[in-house]
């Protein structure tokens, strides 16, 4: 809402019925709680609205916004067996509605504590190579704000002359598998191990592990992450890498 304006928020419980169902693909019968969050800002225009739930989608300015706020807040519904609601009109503003199961439990202290750990912090040295402006910001911001020590790289080449500087440093290697200037992240990989065969490594894609290449799961020293992934999971994964603990790929 560029030139102010209204925001209405409204709780209630609803009833979930077939008919609901039939003109709600993602909805299913039965009792929920409904939040709805709406705006009398700028709107959507149809092609972005088809877009926002998705990773790293924005249509801020490089370095305003990650794209990824709504798509954790759509995963987290989605986890909670619920589902999300989207009604926006250019000029006419946007209304968000987030519908959850009812339920009559009460959360117990360990739910509580599930849901406020931290991950664990680190102090090792991370060389990220990654040719997403959005995405490298945010890994390097995220790891940074758990205590690693961040070097960044847009591509192979790149990386190779970082290491050649601070090779003696690096503890581990997060690298995407497919990058411009003619070294993909896996050929990176290989070379680097083969100067420091502990280096430990980490290969993120958004394509399965075995499209993305050769299977690298079984490799001493090799991890794979897939695209896109929550910083939860990024943080998680970093760690149990450097201690050397399996990491089961979702």
């Amino acid at each position: 809402m560029p030139n102010g304006g209204k925001i209405f928020i409204s709780t209630d419980s609803v009833q979930i019925d077939a008919g609901y169902v039939k003109k709600n693909p993602e909805a299913k019968p039965g009792s929920f709680v409904r939040l709805s969050v709406a705006d009398t800002g700028c709107g959507m225009e149809a092609n972005v609205l088809n877009q926002i739930f998705e990773p790293f989608f924005t249509t801020k300015e490089v370095g305003k916004g990650t794209g990824l706020g709504l798509s954790t807040v759509y995963g987290i519904v989605k986890q909670l067996e619920g589902w999300i609601e989207v009604l926006s009109q250019v000029g006419l503003g946007s209304k968000f509605t987030v519908i959850l199961p009812c339920t009559n439990e009460i959360g117990s202290s360990n739910d509580t504590q599930i849901l406020t750990r931290k991950p664990r912090q680190g102090k090792e040295t991370l060389l990220v190579v990654e040719d997403e402006t959005a995405v490298r910001e945010l890994t390097h911001q995220v790891l940074e704000s758990h205590g690693y020590r961040i070097l960044v790289a847009n591509t192979g080449p790149e990386a190779m002359q970082i290491w050649r500087q601070r090779k003696n440093d690096i503890d581990l290697l997060l690298t995407d598998m497919v990058m411009p200037g003619g070294l993909t992240g896996r050929e990176l990989a290989e070379k680097l191990q083969a100067e420091k065969r502990d280096l430990k490594v980490i290969c993120m894609s958004g394509y399965s592990v075995e499209l993305s290449g050769k299977n690298i799961t079984g490799d001493a020293g090799f991890n794979f992450l897939p695209k896109p992934f929550d910083m939860l999971k990024l943080v998680e994964t970093v760690r149990n890498c450097l201690e050397q603990t399996s990491v089961a790929v979702n």
